[in-house]
């Protein structure tokens, strides 16, 4: 079966290719289809996003895997973090800071970034919903999704004045 038989089957389209996979063979097979093996240092990477939620960069993630894989390098964890985040299983984000930023928590959901110590949070706030339909009207096309990030500073560093 071809990838696109394969996602269209699925009723997924294909831009998407996010699949929650049920058992561990489905996974395999998916990434296989996704067109990427099994990689232990790409499992690594994925565990350690999973494991904070500081939105970290890059480098933070490689000083975290060389941990545990003392001889990966810098470029392999980018690879693996462009092949995990095509997997949809990770989300890129760009805050303007010059650095891009990675989350493990790919459902929708808003976030807070302070603007004097660079800190992003995740906000406990449901994602509005009704948006795509409210502003459908003023775009000249169709909204799929939206990303909502507010800006301001932080408890920390307000204790800190």
């Amino acid at each position: 079966m071809w990838e696109s038989e394969f996602f269209h089957y699925l009723d997924i389209p294909l831009g998407i290719r996010y699949i929650e996979a049920a058992s561990v063979e489905e996974r395999d097979f998916t990434m296989e289809v996704l067109g990427t093996k099994r990689s232990k240092q790409r499992e690594k990477i994925f565990q350690v996003l999973k494991r904070t939620t500081s939105h970290p960069t890059a480098e933070w993630v490689y000083e975290r895997v060389r941990e545990q894989i003392p001889r990966i390098s810098l470029g392999t964890v980018y690879r693996n973090l462009h092949i995990l985040k095509e997997q949809g299983k990770i989300r890129e984000l760009d805050f303007g800071e010059g650095l891009r930023r990675y989350d493990a928590m790919v459902e929708p959901h808003y976030h807070f970034v302070c603007e004097e110590c660079g800190s992003v949070f995740d906000l406990e706030v449901p994602p509005q919903e009704d948006l795509n339909a409210r502003v459908q009207g003023a775009v000249k096309g169709h909204i799929r999704t939206h990303r909502l990030d507010f800006y301001g500073i932080c408890r920390e560093c307000l204790n800190k004045e």
